[in-house]
C-alpha cells in the first residue's frame, strides 16, 4: 500500500512540475515578446520611414506610440486583472497584442501602423502586470517561485538586447517581419495559457473610473512630455514638453487625492506607503532609466563610431543577455539565503562600475577590449538587481492587490526608461554641442593657418577631418551621458543598501502568509 501511495505521489509531483514548467515557459515567452517589442522596431525604423513615407520627425512615433499606450495604461491593466481574473486579462492582452502585430505588419499607411502600435501597447499593458501576478498564484513561495522570478527577470532584462538582435536579422529580410514574428508566438501563448495557468479569483470591488481616468491621463502626459523632450534634445522649454509634463503632474496629484478617498482604488496607496515596496519601486525607476540609456547611447556608439551594421550591433549586445540570465539564476538561488539589500546592492555596484567603464570610451576604443568587458559586467549587475527588487516590490501584498503591485513595478520601469532617455539626451546634446563648437573653431583656425602658409587642404582632407570631428562629438556627448547614468545607478545602489532593510527570512514568511491568506 505504501509503495502504491509513493508511486501516486511521485507521479502527481512530476505532473505538477511538468505543468509548472510549461506555465513558466508561457509566462516567459509573453514577457519576452512584450519587452523586446520596445526595441525590435528601432533598427527597422529607417526602412519604415522610406516604405511608408514618414518624415524624420514623425517616424519616431512608431516607437513612442507603443511606449505611450503601454506606460499610461499599466495601472488600469493591473487593476482589471485584479477585478476580472488575471489569466483572463493575460490571454486577452496577448491576443490583442498578436492581432495588432498582424495589422502593423500589413499596414499600407503610416497612420494605420501608428494605430496598431498603440493597440499593441494597450495589449501589453493588460498582459504584463497579469504575467507577473500570475507567478504569485501559479508557483509556491520559496525555491519554485524564486526560480520563476529569475526567468521572468531574465526575460525583462534581456528582452531589449534580444530585440535589437531580432530587429537587425528580421529587417534584413523585410521590416514587416518585426511585427509578423509576434503573431504565431502570441497565438500559441493565448491558446496554452488557459490550459496551464491558474486563474485568480475575481475581485469583489468595482472599477475605479475616476482613478482610471486620472491615472491614465497623468501618466500619458508625463510619458508624452518626456518622449518629446528626448526627441527634441535640450528643448525642455518647448511648450509641447512643458505643458504635458506640468499637466501630467497636476493630474497625478489629483489621482492621489481620488485614490485616497476611493472605496476600491485603482492603485491602493497602501502599496506605495510600504517602505520596502517604495524603495524597490524608486530604485527600479532609476535602474530602468540607466539601462535604457545604455542601450540607446551605446547602440549609437557601436553603429556610428565602430561602424557596425544593424545585425552586428544586435549581436554585440548578446553578452549582456547572457550576463542577465546567468546572474538571475545565481540571484534566485541566493535569494533564500541572502538578504535582498546585499544582492541588489552588489548588482547596483556592478552596474555603476560598468557605466563608469562606458564613460571612458574614445574614438579609438575597440569592442573586444573596451566594450565587451563592461557589457558583461552590466548584464550581471542587472541580473542581481532585477531578482531581489522584483521580489521585494511584489511580496507581502494582499492577494487582491497583487495585480496593482505588479503594474506599479512595470510602470516604474517604463517611466524610468522615458526619464532616462529624455534627461540623458539633454545631457548628450549639451556636451555634443559644446564639443562641436570647440572643434569647429579649432578647424577654422587650422584652415586659416594652413592657407596663410600656402597649404590649402584638399576636399578629401576636409571630409576626413569633418568625419573624425563628428565621431569625437558623438563620443564626447555619449560618455558624459554615461557619467550621469552612472550617477543614477549609484543613487539606486545607495537607496537599496541604506533603506531596503527587509530580511530574506522575513520575505519568505510574508510570501507564505500571502499564499495562505
Amino acid at each position: 500500500m505504501t509503495s502504491t501511495i509513493d508511486v501516486v505521489t511521485e507521479k502527481a509531483t512530476t505532473h505538477r512540475k511538468s505543468g509548472s514548467t510549461i506555465a513558466l515557459i508561457v509566462i516567459a515567452m509573453a514577457q519576452l515578446m512584450i519587452v523586446l517589442d520596445g526595441t525590435i522596431v528601432n533598427i527597422a525604423t529607417p526602412h519604415i520611414l522610406t516604405s511608408l513615407h514618414f518624415t524624420q520627425s514623425s517616424v519616431q512615433w512608431v516607437v513612442t506610440s507603443y511606449a505611450l499606450a503601454f506606460g499610461s495604461l499599466l495601472l488600469l491593466g493591473g487593476r482589471l486583472g485584479d477585478l476580472f481574473g488575471r489569466r483572463r486579462m493575460f490571454v486577452l492582452g496577448i491576443a490583442v497584442f498578436a492581432i495588432a502585430s498582424l495589422i502593423g505588419g500589413i499596414a499600407p499607411t503610416g497612420g494605420l501602423l501608428l494605430a496598431a502600435r498603440a493597440i499593441q501597447g494597450a495589449g501589453a499593458a493588460l498582459a504584463s502586470p497579469a504575467a507577473l501576478a500570475l507567478i504569485n498564484t501559479t508557483f509556491e513561495a520559496g525555491r519554485e517561485r524564486n526560480r520563476a522570478m529569475a526567468v521572468y527577470a531574465a526575460m525583462s532584462g534581456a528582452g531589449a538586447a534580444i530585440g535589437m538582435i531580432l530587429g537587425g536579422v528580421l529587417t534584413e529580410a523585410d521590416w514587416r517581419w518585426t511585427f509578423f514574428i509576434n503573431v504565431p508566438i502570441g497565438l500559441a501563448v493565448a491558446i496554452l495559457a488557459p490550459r496551464v495557468l491558474v486563474e485568480s479569483e475575481s475581485g469583489d470591488g468595482r472599477l475605479d473610473v475616476a482613478g482610471a481616468v486620472t491615472g491614465t491621463a497623468g501618466l500619458f502626459g508625463i510619458v508624452y512630455g518626456l518622449s518629446h523632450a528626448g526627441q527634441q534634445g535640450s528643448s525642455w522649454g518647448d511648450l509641447q514638453t512643458l505643458l504635458p509634463l506640468i499637466g501630467g503632474l497636476v493630474v497625478l496629484a489629483l489621482f492621489v487625492v481620488v485614490e485616497s478617498r476611493a472605496s476600491h482604488p485603482l492603485l491602493p496607496l497602501r502599496i506605495l506607503s510600504d517602505r520596502t515596496r517604495g524603495v524597490s519601486l524608486l530604485s527600479m525607476l532609476l535602474i530602468g532609466a540607466g539601462m535604457m540609456a545604455m542601450f540607446f547611447f551605446l547602440g549609437l556608439f557601436v553603429q556610428q563610431v565602430l561602424g557596425y551594421s544593424p545585425v552586428k550591433t544586435g549581436f554585440a549586445f548578446l553578452p549582456f543577455s547572457a550576463g542577465v540570465v546567468a546572474a538571475a539564476g545565481l540571484a534566485s538561488n541566493l535569494a533564500g539565503r541572502v538578504d535582498p539589500r546585499w544582492l541588489s546592492g552588489f548588482g547596483g555596484l556592478l552596474a555603476t562600475t560598468a557605466m563608469v567603464g562606458f564613460a571612458h570610451l574614445s574614438t579609438d576604443s575597440s569592442y573586444a577590449l573596451h566594450l565587451l568587458p563592461w557589457i558583461v559586467v552590466m548584464g550581471f549587475g542587472m541580473g542581481f538587481l532585477f531578482i531581489p527588487l522584483t521580489l521585494t516590490a511584489t511580496a507581502g501584498v494582499r492577494r487582491d492587490d497583487s495585480g496593482a503591485a505588479a503594474s506599479a513595478l512595470n510602470t516604474a520601469q517604463q517611466i524610468g526608461g522615458a526619464v532616462g532617455i529624455a534627461a540623458l539626451t539633454t545631457v548628450f546634446t549639451h556636451f555634443a554641442t559644446q564639443k562641436g563648437t570647440e572643434l569647429a573653431a579649432a578647424g577654422k583656425a587650422a584652415i586659416a593657418q594652413a592657407a596663410a602658409s600656402g597649404h590649402t587642404p584638399t576636399h578629401g582632407q576636409l571630409a576626413q577631418a569633418s568625419h573624425h570631428a563628428a565621431l569625437q562629438v558623438q563620443t564626447f556627448g555619449s560618455t558624459h551621458a554615461f557619467w550621469y547614468a552612472a550617477g543614477m545607478m549609484l543613487f539606486a545602489t545607495v537607496l537599496v543598501l541604506g533603506l531596503l532593510n527587509v530580511r530574506h527570512t522575513q520575505l519568505a514568511a510574508e510570501e507564505a502568509a500571502v499564499v495562505v491568506a
